[in-house]
Formats: C-alpha cells, sequence, structure tokens
C-alpha cells in the first residue's frame, strides 16, 4: 500500500486470501505463520493509510486445510488489537444452505451415525470491524455539507426490510462457476462491500480494498458515489475489473471520472 498516502483513507473493506484453503488458495503460504505476517503487515498499513477515527471491516473466517482447523478470526482479532485499534463488531454473514456441497464435512456422520463422527458444514463467514482510534460523529457531522448528508442518507426502508440491524446477515454467496466473469475468483457477493460502505463511509469520501480480485468493492464505492482504490496482485485480473466496475477503456465522458492502473514499474491514466 506504499503509494497510498498516509491518513487518507476513510473505510477499506476487503477479504484476504485464506491460509492455503483448498477451494481458493491451495498451497499460496509455505505456512500458517507466512500467512498471520500477511496479516500483521496489511494491519501496520491499514493503521497509517486510514483517517484517524475511521473504520475497516476484515470479511474473513477460520480455514480447515487437510483436516486442521486455522484460528483465522482470533489472530486477526488479536493482531488488531495489539496494533491498537478498537474492536468494533463481529457480524456473520450465513451464506445459502446450498453452500454447503462445497464442504460436506456432515458426510461423515450420515456413514457412520455415530458420536465423534460429526463435523458440521460451514455456510458462514465473519465481518470483523475495526476502527482507528476514535471519532466524535457530531464534530465530524458539522464539517460536511448538506449535500453530502443528503446523498449519505441510508434507506431505511430497505435496512429495516433486509434486517441490516442483525449481526448475523443473509446473503447469497458469488459461486465462481464456469461462465460467470468470477471464474475461478473467490468473489464476495456485492451487496457485502454494499452495505458496509454506506454504513462506515459518506459520499465523496474514498474506499479501499487491498485484495481487490474481480473488483467488487470498487464497483458498489462507484455505484455510492465514493472514491477508490484496489489492490491486486495479479494483473491479468484488470479486465474484469474494467467489466464489472464499468470502467472500460472504450467509454468517455466529461473528463471528471477517471480509472488509474498503477503498476510497480509503470503507470496507466485513463479517463473515462
Amino acid at each position: 500500500m506504499r503509494e497510498i498516502p498516509d491518513n487518507s483513507i476513510h473505510f477499506a473493506c476487503f477479504s484476504p486470501p485464506y491460509h492455503n484453503a483448498p477451494f481458493d488458495t491451495p498451497d499460496m503460504f509455505e505456512n500458517y505463520d507466512e500467512f498471520k505476517l500477511l496479516l500483521s503487515k496489511v494491519g501496520d498499513e491499514l493503521k497509517r493509510v486510514l483517517v484517524p477515527g475511521r473504520k475497516c471491516a476484515w470479511v474473513v473466517d477460520d480455514v480447515r486445510v487437510d483436516g486442521i482447523l486455522y484460528p483465522v478470526v482470533a489472530n486477526t482479532t488479536e493482531l488488531m488489537l495489539e496494533k491498537g485499534f478498537r474492536y468494533c463488531e463481529n457480524i456473520a454473514w450465513l451464506k445459502a444452505e446450498g453452500y454447503s456441497r462445497f464442504s460436506r464435512r456432515s458426510g461423515h456422520i450420515k456413514k457412520h451415525p455415530l458420536p465423534t463422527y460429526f463435523f458440521p458444514d460451514n455456510v458462514k463467514e465473519s465481518i470483523l470491524v475495526f476502527q482507528k482510534g476514535s471519532l466524535s460523529n457530531g464534530k465530524y457531522l458539522k464539517t460536511l455539507r448538506p449535500a453530502t448528508l443528503h446523498a449519505s442518507e441510508i434507506d431505511l426502508n430497505k435496512f429495516d426490510e433486509e434486517l441490516w440491524n442483525l449481526n448475523v446477515w443473509f446473503i447469497p454467496n458469488v459461486s465462481p462457476t464456469k461462465g460467470r466473469l468470477e471464474e475461478g475468483i473467490a468473489a464476495f457477493p456485492d451487496e457485502i462491500p454494499n452495505r458496509l460502505i454506506q454504513l462506515y463511509s459518506f459520499a465523496g469520501e474514498t474506499v479501499l480494498d487491498c485484495f481487490l480480485g474481480s473488483g467488487t468493492t470498487m464497483k458498489a464505492a462507484r455505484q455510492l458515489a465514493r472514491n477508490s482504490i484496489g489492490i491486486e496482485i495479479r494483473p491479468e485480473l484488470e479486465s474484469i475489473i474494467r467489466i464489472k466496475t464499468g470502467f472500460l477503456p472504450t467509454r468517455t465522458n466529461d473528463g471528471e471520472d477517471t480509472f488509474e492502473v498503477i503498476w510497480r514499474n509503470k503507470t496507466e491514466v485513463a479517463t473515462k
């Protein structure tokens, strides 16, 4: 994240790769300590780039590899507390029941209906929310223009109908099946960043996704009139990100909407 200035991000929303998850990132990390080191480095950079008082949301969960369950949620929470962040929320994202077909761990007890053969199918992930320091909402609101406040108002009818108020969110997952734009990519559904961006940022502010993937967070940010920065180490995903976010090379407008790609060795700026 070294391209990002200090104290410039108003909200961060992302899902890091899971430690050698069989379906998503097998053999990505040499061991679990290497995975935790990545999380720690992300925490350090978040502490630097977040505006004081603002929040970040990690979409993570424990992962089982070769029969060993790794405590990703506990370790993420611990390292963020060690870095001085405040632990604010743990929201459970409950996926569709059909997602259990990817786990199939419950099949053990069906073959052997006896004690000690129970292994639950995992159909949820955790959304961990942390805050850098503290923030007086009242004082901050006074610094914003009435037009910004109006553009940032949350639809309370939708809030109530879709039960945003609960610490369990029922949202279908995205299937990385053949033929989809996200084929082979562990993308979270649009609704996750859509809700979080509305709940934790104001129109015109800047949102960060440091594990961009197919570009879901940037898509939601653009639709909600936020600026956004995404970091992705796989350059081959650029075309997918452009399609998903709507920043296509063939589009033109008044020049105010821009998409900037910064590689380690080159910079491309495209006005859309």
